[in-house]
């Protein structure tokens, strides 16, 4: 950041304000390219939104999109893949084509919005509660730091009464 902002302060991009011992910077939202700035630093509930609307446009609606992992935990790097949880409804058979056609199409929507490659794992409503407060490391890293960007909530999930 030391060699950074010298150069964005030039552009006018960011203020510097002698403060001794120290110097204090400042986005400077009137620059034309703060905006921009701006964005980039909302990625991530720019791209959680996208999939979420992705979500919303599958054939067979799932009963909740849950992202988990790196991404979830904002710790993702370029590299890092995109961790989620599809909970299918009662009665959907995890084979049923129009429904593995309808994760496949999530996925590819995934990748092309966020660059990363998407890793899903798929269950249904009737064993979503009891996975979600197993003590399976997974499963407590979902119900830990999920961000479920469609559908039931986490909590709706781990109160579901199973029929």
């Amino acid at each position: 950041a030391s060699r950074v902002l010298p150069g964005l302060v030039e552009l006018g991009l960011v203020e510097r304000r002698e403060v001794p011992p120290s110097s204090l910077f400042r986005l400077n939202r009137q620059n034309v390219a703060a905006g921009f700035v701006v964005e980039l630093s909302r990625l991530r509930d720019t791209a959680l939104e996208a999939m979420g609307a992705a979500a919303a446009e599958m054939p067979m609606q799932p009963v909740s999109v849950i992202i988990f992992g790196s991404f979830a935990r904002r710790e993702a790097e370029r590299h890092s893949d995109i961790d989620a949880v599809i909970v299918r409804p009662n009665g959907i058979d995890a084979d049923d084509d129009s429904w593995t056609d309808g994760v496949q199409q999530w996925r590819e929507s995934v990748r092309t919005i966020t660059g990363n490659l998407v890793e899903v794992i798929e269950t249904d409503r009737a064993e979503v509660a009891e996975k979600l407060t197993s003590k399976r490391t997974l499963w407590r890293d979902v119900a830990r730091d999920g961000v479920v960007v469609h559908g039931a909530t986490l909590d709706q999930l781990r109160n579901a009464v199973h029929a």
